[in-house]
């Protein structure tokens, strides 16, 4: 699965980006897949409290219907703060590398028999 998300996001927004994303996690493993996601954020600003706040539930929600794996490409390191922040907060550490480019990132998460799928 690929997220791209760009600029400063809204509560409006981020609440109907995490139901269309968790939505689609849930469906994926449904399938027996274990959902690895390729994260764009590289156009991302840091964002409100309140959607942080959705963020960190959506996370917590995606790695309970079947997320094994995220590899995030964030270009701010002001945005990687409030990420690694609101990372911690769901769990969201545990399953999450984040990547320079686009090409690691990929390599990443295709690699077999890491201890991460067997989560």
């Amino acid at each position: 699965m690929e997220v791209t998300l760009e600029g400063t996001i809204r509560e409006d927004e981020m609440l109907q980006f995490v139901e269309q994303s968790v939505n689609a996690v849930k469906s994926l493993a449904e399938q027996g897949r274990g959902v690895k996601v390729l994260a764009d954020l590289r156009q991302l600003r840091t964002t409100s409290p309140e959607a942080a706040e959705l963020l960190r539930q959506g996370q917590a929600a995606a790695i309970q219907a079947g997320m094994r794996r995220i590899a995030e490409i964030v270009g701010s390191e002001l945005t990687a703060l409030q990420l690694n922040r609101i990372a911690r907060g769901s769990g969201m550490d545990r399953i999450l590398r984040r990547f320079q480019s686009e090409e690691e990132a990929r390599a990443w998460l295709f690699e077999p028999n890491d201890a991460l799928d067997a989560a």
